[in-house]
């Protein structure tokens, strides 16, 4: 049964979890230079997530089974990408990059392998403007954090510009995965401009002073998107990131501060308006 996305008072975007954690399997494996790319068939998932939520991740196997009986706790990955499927479960595609033992075991899980999946939970982008005079749609991209931008894209297709700043070639190569060829910044200078994605950022809103700007990356990216925004008077979400345990909102791991005070990313975010933060730059923020 779908479970239509609900909207709320806030103008915030989210579609409600079933509860429980349900046992999915792997359907697909892809290598994009950096990062694996894990496709999931979930069956018992509502299929219309939005771009911005975000899922609870452990394999059914292996996990707290290292010497040191690490990982011990799920890892919370926005999804990807969506491809529906009405006859059979619908697949998510998850982003990984190996940072510590709970990303190098989903990293090794191979088809027809099971895992632990819940979700999806919190808020996403909340859609840009549709009226004729908004500006558009600027989606900023950093590492890893390209995952829900992707998502993003995916729904929005050709009416948004999509920025994306990498190390290197090698994380670059992820870039391939957007439909719509988007600008690529990298520090190394290997692909595209040489530069930080941020200066891709200020050549666009110095040609479009009312674009609406959506980012996930690194904290000091997205520190850097809100001031710059702040500074140009131009809306911005930003998807942030927390230590996340239940996602359900039960262990208060992912309390963050905000100028209406501090609120717990699972429920709240992970997608906040820029202008609710002093910064985000705080403590817990990233991997």
């Amino acid at each position: 049964m779908s479970v239509e996305p609900e909207v709320l008072a806030s103008d915030e975007r989210r579609t409600r979890a079933p509860f429980g954690r349900r046992l999915a399997r792997v359907a697909g494996v892809e290598d994009h230079g950096a990062y694996r790319l894990l496709w999931v068939a979930d069956a018992g998932g509502p299929p219309d997530p939005c771009p911005g939520q975000f899922y609870m991740l452990a394999a059914a196997s292996g996990w707290s089974g290292g010497d040191d009986g690490r990982p011990y706790l799920p890892r919370a990955f926005s999804h990807a990408r969506l491809v529906p499927d009405r006859v059979e479960a619908h697949r998510l595609g998850f982003l990984l990059e190996v940072v510590g033992p709970g990303t190098d075991r989903l990293a090794a899980l191979e088809i027809g392998e099971e895992l632990w999946l819940s979700g999806p939970f919190g808020a996403g982008f909340r859609p840009p403007d549709p009226a004729p005079d908004a500006g558009r749609a600027v989606l900023v991209g950093g590492g890893i954090g390209i995952a829900p931008i992707l998502a993003l894209a995916d729904e929005l297709g050709r009416d948004a510009t999509v920025l994306l700043g990498f190390r290197s070639a090698r994380h670059a190569a992820a870039a391939r995965l957007f439909e719509a060829e988007p600008r690529v910044a990298t520090d190394d200078g290997s692909v595209g401009r040489h530069a930080l994605v941020l200066d891709l950022l200020h050549d666009e809103l110095d040609r479009d002073a009312r674009a609406a700007v959506c980012a996930c990356g690194p904290p000091p990216m997205l520190e850097a998107v809100r001031a710059l925004c702040a500074a140009r008077g131009v809306e911005a979400q930003l998807a942030l990131e927390s230590g996340m345990a239940c996602g359900y909102g039960a262990c208060f791991g992912c309390v963050v501060p905000t100028r209406d005070g501090f609120l717990r990313l699972c429920l709240d975010g992970p997608v906040l308006d820029a202008a609710r933060l002093e910064t985000a730059l705080f403590e817990g923020a990233g991997h």
